[in-house]
Parts: structure tokens; sequence; C-alpha cells
């Protein structure tokens, strides 16, 4: 490719990846971040891309929901609050710590800790967005816990701190209750 086509594609894409931004931002602000999110999950496109930091994409499961360590995956999905050590992943996958390492990463591509680590840093993503509730108690829930722990982890992985993240990410005039679990306002 020529020089000059290049820059001509590179320039086509840099715009109708912009058109996606806005698209996502209407979506965003008429119907809030979930329906945002889901749409960017669904086109495969970032929720939002600022520039010069990091894509804002889940980290995603196995296709099969019988995979052999799925079970186990739930349950920590249920206690993200608990420290979790790999003896007690293991535990509950009734396998050696050995196994269930090699098992993991052939199933998700992470390490068991790598792959809790990141639905930690999802959870916080989730409450951030959706509750009012202050840093220490976001920091408990999703299990990484301390305020400070929370800022370390999400600017490593986002480039945003907590604050900055709810900013961009938080609807205007959102729901400001606080469920004692994701989707506990649901039930009833």
């Amino acid at each position: 490719m020529s020089r000059a086509t290049s820059r001509s594609v590179s320039s086509s894409s840099r715009g109708a990846g912009a058109a996606v931004d806005l698209c996502l931002h209407l979506v965003r602000l008429d119907h809030g971040s979930a329906v945002a999110n889901a749409a960017a999950n669904a086109t495969v496109v970032s929720r939002a891309r600022p520039g010069g930091q990091a894509q804002f994409v889940q980290t995603p499961l196995p296709s099969e929901p019988d995979s052999s360590l799925a079970a186990t995956r739930a349950w920590a999905l249920e206690t993200l609050e608990r420290p979790l050590t790999l003896k007690d992943l293991a535990g509950h996958a009734g396998t050696s710590v050995r196994t269930l390492t090699r098992r993991f990463h052939a199933e998700t591509g992470l390490s068991p800790l790598q792959w809790l680590l990141h639905q930690r840093i999802d959870r916080a993503r989730e409450l951030l967005e959706s509750t009012g509730l202050p840093m220490d108690q976001i920091a408990w829930r999703s299990g990484l816990g301390s305020a400070d722990s929370l800022r370390k982890h999400l600017v490593d992985r986002l480039g945003l701190t907590p604050t900055a993240y709810r900013a961009r990410f938080r609807p205007q005039g959102a729901d400001r209750r606080s469920p004692s679990r994701p989707g506990a306002e649901h039930l009833g």
C-alpha cells in the first residue's frame, strides 16, 4: 500500500471510529451506560475510546457454559468480596492447585488470580457506573480491599482513577441507590 493510500485509509478509519464513538455517547445519554455498554459489546467496540487510554472491554468467558471450571468461576463471581486464594478455588473445583491453574488457563487464557482480578475490576466498574457508593465500599464489594487498591488497579488497567471513571461513565442523574449486590435492586 502506498503512503498516500495508507493515510487515506487511516483517516477514513478514524472518521468511522469517531462516528461509532458519537453514536455510543448518544445512546449513553439517552438510555444510560448499561445500554451503551451492551451496544458496544454487541458491536465489538470499546465502550468509549478516550485518546491514549486503555480499551474498556470486559474479560471474556469461554463459550461453553458446561466447561469443567464453569461452576467454580460462577462461585467465585458470587463471592468476589471475599479474599479468595488458589487453594479456595481448587477446593471448590475439587482439584489440586496445579490442575486448577492448568485447566483455568486452558479455559480462559488467564491464570486463576489474573481472571479473578479482572472480574473484581469489572465489578468495581459496574458499581462506579451504577451506584453512588463511596470508594471504600466499592473496593470492599468488588474484593479489592481498599480505596487505594481500587485506585491502583483501575489506573493500571484503564488509565483512569475511580473518580474519573465514574465521572466519565456514570449517567447524569443516575439512581443513587446503593444495592447490597449488583442486581439486588431488581429483586423486588
